[in-house]
């Protein structure tokens, strides 16, 4: 009896220390996963990223895709930490441009161990790797999670979930409703979206890491080799009927594509390439390694046709990057996903005219993006029925707040590429800086959730953006003012106002956004900013652009109002003692001339003073002004 009895508490105290219980966990430890987990982290969460195979950091690292594309000049939060730690690591900015198709590129070895040095240094954040999900469930407040961690089995008791898997697993296991492939026009609203909907998603690719090994290291021909299929993937002579005639490059320069520091290729080409197409969404685990084997039997049919067609017979399989079996990385490069049905859902429309649209989805801006809309649908048989989505080109653009949170599922936060968007949409949103900053929204709003004792919908919308603005990363695309500036929150949270706007347009391969820091402000543009603030009259402003003084004047009364208190009067005595001193100390300008033109980012940084519209007139989810309880809100 009494060893049955110390049997049973053994039990019952290897139970209880069994459970693992956390305040964010984080399914997932990809390019969105471990931003998220490292900004929940330093909000003090007790944070955990369960990560399936031995490196954080997903497509950049796992996946091989380490070659960063867009947001250059847009490098923001922890997308900028990475990448200044890259330039630590190399010796120079110059050295990440090894290859042309990026500014940025690295051994992907390299950035998972920049991944992990960086999570390893924050106290309240756990990692476990090789540790999969086994099932997830709400039992009242709490989710409860169970795992394989390493061939054993643990539970994990955590407040908020953050589903940060390549393919949205955890949300449909949540029971969120979501999307895969083509939006029809007519629901989404998308003029150059198809008529019909369809399950139609992106190729995916399983990426090479080559070296260069300085004599022949050709591997043997792989089961089903086809050297016509790759024979337009560069400039041969057996190049007949290439699918891209305007994109057809010689083949040395195809292969400077995605060079990367240390001799070192990386190989994951579109153009009749290595892309390879497979919707294995909804299959389970054991049906989606079964069906890769193809995709990875296609990757290395073009490294036989790159060594033996091609002559680079020299360049193999780096021995180095990965510790997988057949050197290939530990995952694909899924390019598209699940799409959950959010709060909101982020259209073409947003992206090319936020200022238009019935949604200011602009103002709850979390991350910023400047590729054009992206999409890979080279290798799906029948690509003639399908609309042409090559670099459609779209202004830098904010990504919202609601777009990570489901419609109907408490709790729950949504990252990766299974955001609220559309289908035309996510060909720019899965790009990497974007969905670095994706996360660490994701992990900001999951702080203040756990911090504030609410769901993470119930988070004020300006309150995720001054934790984004804090940790240094963008709420508007403005290529005006970088992060180091001392008026760069200032444009940023005016920005998100709408009082005054960003002009959108496309030069050549970039997608920008301007403020237009020392243009003058007219006066018409001022009068239809202001005009959302006060509903009652439009200011009254004389000549075609604006003074320093009107602009002080106006600002002053915006003040009194949101702040519910006097001001002094706008006086001489006023101009020539407070606001000169305002304007030379406090705001860091020179030139005080009441007569003068004021500029562009004068008047953004004297409203933020000022009135502060920013944090004093809330936002919903879809943008909209939220009016104060205690007074009648003087914003529509």
């Amino acid at each position: 009896m009494k060893q049955l009895l110390i049997i049973f508490f053994t039990v019952i105290t290897f139970n209880l220390y069994a459970i693992e219980k956390v305040d964010v966990l984080i399914i997932g430890g990809g390019a969105s996963g471990t931003t998220a987990g490292i900004q929940a982290a330093r909000q003090g969460a007790h944070t955990l990223i369960i990560e399936e195979f031995d490196w954080l950091g997903g497509m950049l690292t796992s996946a091989g895709v380490s070659a960063v594309d867009g947001n250059f000049k847009l490098q923001g939060g922890l997308w900028g930490e990475f990448r200044n730690k890259l330039v630590a690591h190399y010796g120079s900015d110059k050295a990440l441009a090894s290859g042309w198709v990026s500014n940025t590129l690295f051994e992907p070895s390299v950035g998972a161990g920049i991944w992990k040095e960086m999570a390893n240094k924050e106290k309240n954040l756990n990692i476990w790797l090789r540790t999969s999900l086994v099932s997830i469930k709400k039992i009242n407040a709490e989710w409860e999670v169970i795992v394989n961690k390493q061939g054993q089995q643990q539970t994990i008791h955590a407040k908020i979930v953050i589903d940060g898997t390549e393919l949205g697993d955890v949300a449909k296991l949540c029971g969120v409703a979501y999307d895969i492939g083509m939006d029809s026009r007519t629901v989404s609203g998308e003029d150059i979206a198809p008529q019909k909907a369809n399950n139609i998603i992106q190729d995916l690719t399983y990426v090479a890491i080559l070296k260069d090994y300085g004599r022949d290291v050709t591997i043997a021909k792989p089961d089903g080799y086809n050297p016509s299929i790759f024979y337009c993937t560069c400039k041969t002579p057996e190049c007949l009927s290439p699918k891209e005639k305007k994109r057809v490059w010689d083949c040395k320069q195809m292969m400077e594509y995605g060079k990367l520091p240390n001799n070192k290729y990386m190989i994951n080409w579109p153009i009749e390439g290595n892309d390879y197409y497979l919707n294995i969404i909804e299959m389970t685990p054991d049906q989606r390694t079964e069906v890769l084997k193809k995709a990875k039997n296609f990757t290395l049919c073009y490294l036989y046709y790159l060594q033996t067609a091609l002559g680079f017979n020299t360049l193999g399989l780096a021995d180095d990057e990965f510790s997988t079996a057949d050197r290939l990385p530990f995952i694909p490069y899924y390019r598209e996903s699940r799409r959950i049905r959010g709060k909101v859902r982020l259209n073409v429309n947003h992206l090319a005219k936020p200022y238009e649209q019935s949604e200011m989805l602009y103002r709850t801006g979390i991350a910023v993006g400047d590729y054009p809309v992206d999409h890979h649908h080279g290798r799906y048989m029948g690509t003639e029925i399908l609309p042409d989505l090559h670099f459609y080109p779209v202004p830098s653009y904010s990504l919202p707040l609601g777009v990570m949170i489901p419609e109907k599922v408490e709790g729950l936060i949504v990252a990766e590429k299974s955001i609220s968007v559309s289908n035309l949409v996510n060909g720019t949103t899965r790009l990497q800086p974007v969905v670095m900053q994706i996360g660490q929204a994701a992990g900001a709003l999951a702080g203040l959730a756990i911090y504030q004792h609410c769901n993470p919908s119930e988070v004020s919308v300006r309150d995720v953006q001054n934790q984004i603005l804090d940790a240094k990363g963008y709420l508007q695309p403005f290529l005006d003012l970088p992060i180091n500036s001392k008026h760069f929150k200032s444009l940023q949270r005016i920005g998100s106002t709408g009082i005054l706007k960003g002009i959108g347009k496309n030069v050549g391969w970039e997608n920008q956004t301007w403020f237009y820091t020392d243009s003058l402000i007219k006066t018409k543009e001022f009068a239809d900013g202001m005009i959302v603030f006060n509903k009652y009259s439009k200011p009254k402003l004389q000549g075609e652009k604006v003074t320093i003084e009107q602009a002080i004047n106006q600002t002053y009364n915006i003040g009194k109002i949101l702040k519910s208190k006097k001001l002094k009067s706008i006086n001489s005595k006023v101009f020539k003692t407070v606001v000169r001193k305002d304007w030379e100390y406090k705001l860091g300008f020179t030139n005080f001339n009441p007569d003068r033109y004021i500029t562009r980012l004068e008047l953004a940084v004297l409203l933020d003073y000022y009135a502060d519209p920013f944090n004093l007139q809330k936002v919903d989810l879809k943008g909209n002004f939220i009016n104060n309880k205690s007074k009648q809100s003087i914003l529509q």
